[in-house]
Order: C-alpha cells, then structure tokens, then sequence
C-alpha cells in the first residue's frame, strides 16, 4: 500500500529550475529538505503557541501533538496533499467561554475531543456523498456568519483579560505586529505574529530594567505590583522532558458551546485542499472528505491525552507559495522537529511566559482577523447580504454570538453566545429558504472559496 512516503529527487536536489516547481511526490536533498521542515515549524510558531496559552493548554503538549497530528494527515491523504496541523485558534473562544462556567481544562479538551469526531464523521460523509453536501448543509451565508461570530466572541477576553495588564505594551505590540503584517514581504510576512511575540518580549523586558515593575492586574485579575516578563519558571524547567498530560472530561453544556466549530474548520479545510490543488496544479476534490477526517482524527488523538485541537495552517500554504517547495517530505521533516520541541519543557517554559501586555497587543489583531475571515468568506462568494434571506439569519446570529445573548430552557440546560448564535443562523437560514419565495433563492457556489490569503497564494504559484 502506497503511502506516499517515497519521493523522487527532483532535479540536482538542490534549488528548482526557473517556473518549475518540487511536487508532493519529489524532494530536494535531505539537508535542504531538514532546512524547509524547519522553516514550516516556524511559520507556525506564532499562532500554535499562542493558541494552547489562551486556552490553558499545555504549550510543549501543543506542538508535540501537532507534530503527531501532521504525521497522521500525510498518511490518511497517502502523501497527496502537503499540510502542517496546527492548533486551531478557532477554539480560542470556546475555551475561555467553557471556562468561564467552571469548566477545568480536561472538560475544554473532552468538549473538543468530541468536534473530533463529529469532524471525522463529515470527512466520511463528504467521501461518501461528495462535497455538495457541505453547500447543502452550510452555504457561505452560513459558514461565514460563524466564523464571524466565533472570532468576535473573542473581543470581551481581550478587552478584559490581557489589554489591562500592560496596556502600553499591548499598544506597541499591536503597532508592531500591524505594521509587521503589511510591510513585510514573502516568509517574514508569514511570521508576523512570532515577530510580534519576540517584540513583546524585548519590550517588557527594556521596561522592566526601565520602569520596574508595573502596577496593573495580573494573569489571575488581581490588582499587583509585578513584574512584566517572569522568566522564573524558565529557569527551573528542564531541558528534556514529556510534557504534561490529561484525560478529557465530557459535560453537554461544554459540547454544545464547542460543537460549531466543526463549521470553521470544515471551511478552513476546503479552502486549503482547493488552494494546493490550484498551486500543484493536481485536482484533489477527491481528497477532501479524507483530509477533513484525517484532521478530525488528529484532534481526537491530541485532545485525547489532554492537548488542543488542531487544524490545517494556512501560514504554511504562503510558505509553499514563497518557495514553490510542495515536497510531503518537508511535512515530515517539520512534524520531526516539532516532536523534538514538545520534548523541551524549558522551551514550553518560555513559552508560557508570554506577558500578558504582549498577547494584549497580539490578540486584538489575531482575533479581529478570524471575524473577518467570515466576511472574506461572503466576499469571495459574492453573497448579496442585500437578500433578507442572507441578511436577515446572519445579522441575528452575529449579534447573539458577538453579544454572548444567552437563553435558559432549564435549571440545569441553557445555550449562549457562540452555540446560540451558530443554531440561530443555520435553522434560520434553513427555515426561512424554505418558505421564502422563488426569487429570493439565488444559486450559490458549490464550496466556499476559503481566504483571500489561499487565493492570492494560487496566484503566485501560477505566476
């Protein structure tokens, strides 16, 4: 059985020729291949470390199981589609929201062990019936709408939790990263949120040595003097050692909140199987229903042992565009590394150490930009929000997920913000299509298009 774990060397091994460029099933020589698995381990480094820190997560845990989970992706899609999983920041909301109802971190990870699952089961129905069950279940009204809601659900948690502790900081750190975002080119583009996080770190640490330590609220919300950056934890971690572990606990009210999720990242997915189909110039539709099971699979096996989801990265799609590299053996070669990383708890020390002013600065752009993708979403699908079918389920769903509008049924059972929002526009838009008339029910594309940074990606790989 081809696994897709052997590769052709593709020319001299050492760099493509002009306009051509390294398939899925080529590499170029092991230590050229090493240098690129690395480059995609950093690429990822800005939102996969700080994704387990704002959920409570173990951050050596995090990386350790994103390797794993990269390893299962590339022998479930038998080495066809290139792809780095990492944690998804899709769940950053859902996290804080579990936790602000007394939630513990084994019941965040039981609740999305459970969208593993039914993120598995898509993936089996998609190979099963084909990919035109996702446009009938989840047009790009619907899909856009959630991802919208899911990403400024977020802002209360920033506003709230990070932005307090070192306002100045934030302010400085969101400048950085802003202007890392939108002036820097190619790979360092790609990075700009670790650019952001290294910035963060130097900055906290000069006002320290400046200014001593700040008064504001800690990480616990207490009103203190401290220290910005504390680097004590650093200090007493070891350099090897296995990250820490956790069952999942399962309660319905964390499921439900967690649950629609699966929306995202069954959008997140298309978009990326389409991207590197455009960029190979391969046609993968028929791998579609296999990738979503396969990332699925690896959030099951991650949350399982107590780390946070994982999804498919679109920062490393840009590197693959910047160096026209779509060797799986690079895959591989960054999933070892991560594996590597996860087995430095002094590494996942600096990690959590992250001050809370930095991710103040971070998240207020990272969360922003998830919302947003919503609307990239409906743009790239030509959506007419001039339609009250498409306006009227989304408008209603955004301002129950962005208002964290909350409705008890029982004692015991009630739904809020992101599930709530997420039920209200799905039954809505169903349950008004079918009684709207003829001329409001437009065709639609068949599959959502993804981002504009898949899209813009394909270009430059064309060209």
């Amino acid at each position: 059985m081809d696994l897709g774990v052997r590769w052709k060397l593709h020319g001299d091994g050492r760099t493509p020729a002009p306009g051509a460029v390294v398939r899925p099933d080529e590499r170029l020589s092991w230590p050229r291949t090493a240098g690129l698995g690395a480059q995609h381990v950093v690429a990822m480094f800005g939102a996969s470390f700080v994704a387990p820190v704002l959920m409570g997560l173990d951050p050596n845990l995090a990386i350790m199981m994103s390797g794993v989970a990269t390893i299962v992706f590339l022998l479930a899609t038998r080495g066809r589609v290139p792809s780095y999983l990492g944690c998804s920041l899709s769940f950053v909301g859902v996290a804080a929201v579990i936790r602000a109802q007394g939630g513990t971190s084994a019941t965040v990870t039981g609740a999305v062990f459970v969208v593993g699952v039914a993120l598995f089961l898509v993936g089996l129905a998609v190979q099963r019936f084909g990919a035109r069950i996702i446009h009938a279940a989840m047009p790009p009204i619907v899909t856009g709408a959630v991802v919208m809601l899911i990403g400024f659900n977020l802002a209360p948690v920033t506003a709230s939790t990070y932005w307090p502790q070192d306002q100045w900081t934030a302010l400085l750190v969101m400048l950085f990263t802003g202007l890392a975002v939108v002036c820097l080119r190619g790979f360092w583009s790609r990075i700009a949120i670790f650019l952001g996080l290294v910035f963060g770190y130097g900055i906290s640490w000069a006002f320290d040595r400046i200014f001593g330590r700040i008064h504001s609220v800690d990480a616990s919300g207490k009103l203190t003097d401290h220290w910005r950056l504390d680097l004590s934890g650093v200090g007493q971690a070891d350099w090897i050692g296995l990250p820490t572990f956790h069952g999942p606990s399962f309660e319905w009210s964390a499921i439900l909140v967690a649950l629609p999720v699966v929306i995202a990242l069954v959008a997140e997915n298309a978009g990326h199987v389409k991207a590197v189909g455009e960029m190979t110039g391969e046609p993968l539709d028929d791998k579609l229903g296999t990738a979503i099971s396969a990332d699925g699979v690896g959030s099951m096996l991650s949350t399982a042992v107590g780390g946070p989801p994982n999804t498919t990265y679109s920062e490393n799609i840009g590197v693959m565009a910047a160096t026209r590299v779509y060797s799986t053996a690079a895959y591989w070669a960054a999933a070892g590394f991560a594996l590597l990383f996860g087995l430095c708890p002094k590494f996942g020390a600096v990690v959590a150490a992250i001050p809370g002013g930095v991710l103040g600065g971070i998240t207020v752009i990272l969360y922003g930009m998830i919302g947003l993708l919503g609307a990239q979403i409906w743009i790239n699908a030509k959506v007419d929000l001039r339609n009250p079918l498409n306006l009227v389920p989304a408008a209603a769903g955004i301002i129950i997920g962005v208002g964290n509008v909350s409705m008890e049924f029982t004692d015991t059972f009630s739904l809020s913000g992101i599930a709530l929002g997420t039920l209200v526009v799905i039954t809505g838009y169903h349950a008004l299509r079918a009684f709207a008339p003829a001329h409001l029910k437009t065709q639609a594309p068949l599959l959502d298009e993804g981002t504009s940074r898949y899209d813009e990606a394909a270009q430059r790989a064309k060209s």
